[in-house]
């Protein structure tokens, strides 16, 4: 691709972002569209738009996300969502100051050298992006003593990179400590997860094992316990009842809007069998699972108790305590640690034991090893063949449509970088799965496990498998005439490859946060499904229902991107306006949808903010040992004082972890010792981890008696 070519498309890309920015003011200003661009303000029972959806700016969005302050965030989207914030800003600040020293001092450098010609080899890529391979270090002499201000820039982004991450830390630090310091009741506060129970002696139930067990270690706190039961088929028939019940309500809605009683068959999918009244048939189904519902939860609770329960005490102090102590002599036995939120738990992995856990977790490791190593084999050769030249061999009868000037341009741009993005598609559901095989116990350590494999597969995947595997295509006959070049041939083709890079950031940012922005996608779904499928509110409300923000996915791509950006920032320094861009951009686009479009799934105060820390560290590390290789080959001399770098970096990952890293492992106990603005209702508290499937109107305590146990506090309020 020429760089003509290159400037055309992206500019193509950024009347599209624009156009689509105007798309979104004039379909979020229709009163019929709020439910889809303002979902999160509705939910809070909050004016989707202060001023009047007609009288609005069409920019006014931009002033608004500008304008908002984090406890804003944190008000409408939780401390997660503020941390995740945190995050863009900090990676923001360390490319904008990176590229306020390195843009106006290497690029007059390397433009004014002549290594390319010098060398004889205009560029291992055989005259792609010359104009751009003139601004990279492509273009410095071997040995040259220019390569000095590459040496001392790689310092200086390190070291920016140290001051923000440190700082960045502490502030998210302070924020997850203000938030469990909150006067406010949460369930999770005052409760924990206990793992591993022993077997039950003879004459002795579950119940008795586990209240006499911390009766007797916190006999003036220990309130209440609930014993994990195995709810598979509990769980089975409330589905089936659920599933009536929506039906019904969809019957009862037509009937009302048509005076005509719907009727369906019961058979098959409602294609076969006896056509019957929908709405007394549903009633006779809901009657009839209602009484098989309630006489299987008391077989559950009293024949169906596993390995496995919580425990709630009446004040935080004591949940905190027992949540990072030691309880058992055995660390296979009574594994205590802090109870997730109600909604959060995933209760089929509650009672998987101690060392399954670790065999369950290995095994996962070797899956995604295997993964990562097969996909990369894919990943390099959609890289190398997903260009104009290959697919005119591979696929002769494209020639006429491929060779239009304007269809030529754009797929020049934007074809492999497009073919990958769909590529990388497919995976995040998959490593979501294994991370749940893990016997992870809540939500949002799936996505936090998921998420950090996703960034070592799109590290080893894209980045590196995308460099190596274009550069042996390219360069393929070369090798056989000299296997010894592999290694100077990898290097010399890093400044190439970046181009193939700057595209990928620039597809992402205006393509993908035009998109994200505008919501068409699921602005065409709801509006499709509410004219033909919806019937009831719940249904409406279930189509435009926006979910969260999707960090599994969301998170892996921004490091994807850092690290890209960190690793050719120094090699060819024109990336980094790209890099800011983009994270500028998305500071902005996302600020907007977490103030007013998505709703959070779950809390975890701040606790991916290690798991991002530890991958901004791991993307300036293998930033430092790529310069420290790049260097080598240039045949610099004083190459062995970047040696530093990346000891440095592992010291203040260290310092990192011992200083701040237990505080979002565990509550200090400073933190959970804060009054509480009104004393806590306990049984409201208990009722909230009760599962939706053993949850019945008629049910009274004496129901939950094998099961739950109580002893009545003087602290709690009932």
């Amino acid at each position: 691709m020429e760089f003509s070519s290159f400037l055309t498309s992206l500019g193509t890309s950024f009347i599209l972002f624009i156009l689509l920015m105007l798309l979104f003011a004039w379909l979020s200003a229709k009163p019929g569209n709020a439910v889809v661009y303002y979902p999160n303000r509705i939910l809070k029972g909050l004016e989707p738009c202060e001023g009047g959806s007609r009288t609005r700016n069409p920019f006014s969005w931009i002033r608004e996300a500008l304008s908002s302050t984090e406890q804003d965030v944190i008000n409408m989207s939780g401390v997660d969502t503020a941390v995740y914030f945190v995050f863009l800003s900090t990676v923001l600040g360390v490319l904008v100051l990176s590229g306020i020293v390195l843009l106006p001092v290497l690029l007059p450098i390397a433009a004014t050298d002549d290594g390319l010609r010098k060398n004889g080899n205009t560029t291992t890529s055989k005259g792609t992006f010359n104009d751009l391979d003139k601004l990279s270090m492509a273009n410095i002499e071997e040995k040259s003593p220019k390569l000095w201000a590459f040496l001392i820039a790689v310092y200086w982004v390190s070291v920016v990179t140290y001051v923000l991450s440190w700082k960045a830390y502490k502030h998210v630090s302070a924020l997850r400590a203000n938030a469990l310091m909150s006067s406010e009741v949460r369930p999770e506060q005052f409760a924990v997860l206990v793992q591993d129970l022993p077997d039950v002696a003879p004459g002795r139930t579950r119940k008795d094992q586990v209240d006499s067990y911390f009766k007797s270690i916190y006999p003036d706190t220990f309130y209440r316990s609930l014993v994990v039961t195995n709810n598979k088929k509990v769980d089975k028939i409330w589905g089936e009842l659920e599933g009536y019940r929506k039906k019904l309500a969809r019957a009862e809605a037509i009937y009302e809007g048509s005076s005509t009683r719907p009727t369906n068959k019961t058979g098959f999918l409602g294609l076969c069998g006896k056509q019957v009244d929908s709405i007394e048939y549903y009633n006779e189904k809901i009657k009839e699972l209602t009484q098989k519902l309630e006489a299987e939860q008391k077989v559950t609770l009293r024949e169906k108790q596993l390995g496995s329960a919580l425990v709630f005490f009446t004040d935080r102090v004591t949940a905190a305590l027992a949540a990072q102590s030691l309880h058992a002599q055995m660390v296979d036995k009574w594994t205590v640690k802090e109870a997730p939120e109600p909604r959060q738990l995933i209760w089929s992995n509650l009672t998987i034991k101690f060392f399954e856990r670790i065999v369950r977790q290995y095994i996962v490791y070797v899956v995604v090893f295997l993964t990562i190593v097969f996909y990369i084999i894919p990943i390099g050769f959609i890289s190398a063949i997903t260009t104009l030249e290959n697919l005119r061999k591979l696929f002769p009868f494209l020639k006429p449509i491929v060779d239009r000037v304007e269809i030529k341009t754009v797929l020049e741009a934007y074809l492999p970088q497009l073919a990958l993005i769909i590529f990388l598609a497919l995976l995040p559901m998959f490593l979501l799965f294994l991370s749940k095989m893990e016997g992870i116990p809540s939500g949002s350590h799936v996505i936090r496990a998921a998420s950090g494999k996703y960034f070592y597969f799109s590290v080893l995947n894209v980045f590196i498998g995308v460099t190596i595997g274009g550069t042996l295509f390219r360069t393929m006959k070369s090798i056989e005439k000299d296997p010894n070049s592999l290694v100077p041939l990898l290097a010399k083709s890093l400044p190439v490859n970046a181009t193939f890079f700057l595209t990928f950031v620039a597809l992402k940012f205006f393509v993908g946060y035009g998109l994200e922005l505008s919501r068409i996608v699921p602005l065409i779904i709801y509006h499709l499904k509410r004219k033909y499928l919806c019937k009831t509110e719940a249904e409406i409300r279930e189509a435009w229902f926006p979910g969260d923000i999707s960090y599994a996915t969301r998170v892996p791509n921004d490091m994807l991107v850092i690290t890209i950006v960190l690793c050719y920032s120094v090699i060819a320094p024109v990336i980094i306006p790209f890099g800011v861009l983009y994270f500028a951009l998305g500071w902005l686009v996302l600020r907007n949808q977490a103030i007013k479009v998505y709703v959070p799934a779950y809390e975890s105060y701040g606790r991916m903010w290690p798991h991002m820390h530890n991958r901004i560290i791991g993307a300036l590390l293998l930033y430092q040992v790529t310069m420290v290789g790049y260097f080598g080959v240039s045949q610099f001399y004083y190459t062995p004082i970047l040696f530093l770098l990346p000891i440095s970096s592992l010291i203040f990952c260290y310092v990192c972890r011992k200083k701040f890293y237990d505080a979002f492992c565990h509550t200090a106990l400073e933190v959970a010792s804060q009054e509480l603005k009104q004393t806590p209702n306990m049984e409201q508290i208990f009722r909230s981890y009760v599962p939706p499937s053993l949850i019945s109107e008629k049910q009274d305590d004496g129901q939950f008696e094998d099961a739950l146990s109580h002893f009545s506090r003087t602290a709690s309020s009932v």
